[in-house]
């Protein structure tokens, strides 16, 4: 090796580790200050050849805290010793372990990924490998091959059959320091923006009066209550609660905030949507809502074996009876006629289609349903003889700032909810109730209590992951408390 490549070799050694170092240490303080982090959304969703012990780690709350303790202190004490070259050999192999179990948790194959690309995957190779790979190559070269504190100790040990000038010994020290102003990089930077993170939770508006929120601190599994109680529809075991697909499918109601949508669909990519519908079952709550256009992640996530959340179809489309089609050959648990679908077939005075579907999903075996966005649309089909197994039908009060009854620029949902609650009184099917939050301008308290409490048997409601441990315990509460209903539970 020429003198120049011998001088360049321990420095590109020496900032490999240091960058794979700082990866390492990031990761487990970033963790420190995530509340309530934990790795069960990755475990839980493991499908290889480990998948049932991992599994298993995910579904015991003991295992679990003792593995992220594990796994966040691994990777600060693994992140530190590989910044300062100390104990560097036993630090890389342990953090090449550590990054194995990653690797055979949720591997990249084809097949067994989450179907979009995403970064840091790139099919069989994905960012666990690559730096396993680099460990092992750091770990395998002796310690002398590049400058770190385990050399200069080693220099300290040999110091007195040193031959060299002092001089010379005091530039290899320095050279063997050379990771502590990383370190110290390292230590300002996590400073500054956990200063930066203070300031911005301490100048955030409170949420009482502004769409902006205070604080992001949300409730974890082991916060849950209990999990929801279940009811039936016709034949169908249900939970009270079932998961709206709105904000899974990016149908967001944004109202006049054009990124929104846009939003929506960048956090709830495909393995999001697992991990949320994995929690929501976690939870109770054994079904989601949504458009047939969504089959395909239900169809995957079946089909993986993450888990058995039932799909209920709201058959929404331009072709009524071959959406019902599409989502009965697909999975479906329930279906019924789409509020906006029923709503327009009932103005246009298209009972006998309403009929003609109920009738196609009940002779396939399934509850048939009709919903409704206006009360008027429910009215309709009661006086045209058609009974469906279940309703939806939007319900919330009209108690917050941006209601406006006058107009309607996808701000209010439910535009009579005193005359839904008379209408609904007197029918003796079950009623699911949705928008109950009005798209999130209601806080669950209040938006919970009074669907439940005027009538309705279940609540579809649209949560991300993070919502959907707090929500479940509101309506636990709410469930317990001596309700003022005046209409018998049909579920």
């Amino acid at each position: 090796m020429s003198k120049r490549n011998s001088e360049i070799v321990p420095v590109l050694m020496l900032l490999l580790r240091v960058v794979v170092g700082w990866h390492f240490l990031y990761e487990g303080v970033a963790k420190i200050y995530t509340p309530g982090w934990s790795s069960v959304s990755y475990l839980s969703v493991s499908r290889w050849i480990f998948a049932p012990f991992f599994q298993w780690i995910s579904n015991s709350q003991t295992v679990l805290r003792m593995v992220d303790l594990i796994n966040i202190w691994g990777l600060v004490l693994i992140g530190l010793a590989l910044m300062l070259g100390l104990y560097t050999r036993i630090a890389c192999f342990a953090g090449a372990g550590l990054l194995l179990l990653y690797y055979i948790a949720n591997p990249p194959f084809i097949g067994m990924d989450f179907g979009v690309p995403s970064e840091g995957n790139y099919l069989i190779v994905n960012k666990n490998l690559v730096e396993f790979f680099s460990l092992l190559l750091l770990g395998i070269l002796p310690a002398e091959k590049y400058y770190s504190l385990d050399r200069l100790l080693q220099s300290f040990r040999d110091l007195k059959s040193e031959k060299s000038e002092p001089n010379t010994r005091r530039r290899a020290m320095l050279k063997n320091l050379v990771s502590l102003p990383f370190l110290g990089a390292f230590a300002v930077a996590v400073a500054q923006k956990k200063a930066f993170a203070s300031h911005e939770e301490k100048n955030l508006v409170d949420a009482v009066s502004s769409a902006s929120v205070k604080s992001f601190d949300f409730s974890s599994l082991k916060d849950l209550k209990s999990p929801v109680p279940m009811t039936k529809i016709k034949n169908l075991e249900v939970s009270r609660i079932i998961l709206g697909g709105n904000l899974i499918g990016g149908w967001a109601h944004a109202r006049d905030l054009i990124y929104v949508s846009k939003l929506v669909k960048a956090y709830h990519h495909r393995d999001k949507i697992f991990e949320t519908l994995l929690l929501a079952e976690k939870c109770g709550i054994n079904a989601f809502l949504t458009n047939p256009l969504l089959l395909g992640v239900a169809k995957e996530y079946w089909r993986r074996n993450i888990g058995k959340i039932k799909f209920i179809s709201d058959c929404g489309g331009d072709d009524l009876l071959e959406r019902i089609r599409l989502s009965i050959d697909s999975g479906a648990s329930a279906c019924y006629v789409q509020g906006e679908v029923a709503d327009r077939l009932v103005r246009e005075e298209k009972y006998e289609l309403i009929g003609q579907a109920l009738n196609l999903i009940r002779d396939n075996g399934l509850p048939a349903g009709i919903g409704g966005h206006y009360i008027e649309t429910i009215k309709g089909c009661v006086a045209h003889g058609l009974e469906p197994d279940f309703w939806m039908k939007t319900f919330h009060h009209h108690n917050y700032w941006s209601a406006n009854p006058k107009q309607e620029f996808d701000n209010i949902y439910c535009r009579k909810p005193e005359e839904t609650i008379r209408v609904m009184h007197d029918l003796n099917q079950p009623w699911i109730a949705f928008k109950t939050l009005a798209a999130g301008a209601i806080p669950p308290s209040e938006g919970f209590r009074f669907a439940f409490e005027n009538g309705a048997d279940l609540i579809c409601v649209g949560m991300y992951d993070f919502q959907i441990v707090d929500d479940v315990n509101i309506a636990l509460g709410v469930l317990d408390e001596n309700l003022d209903r005046k209409r018998p539970w049909f579920a």
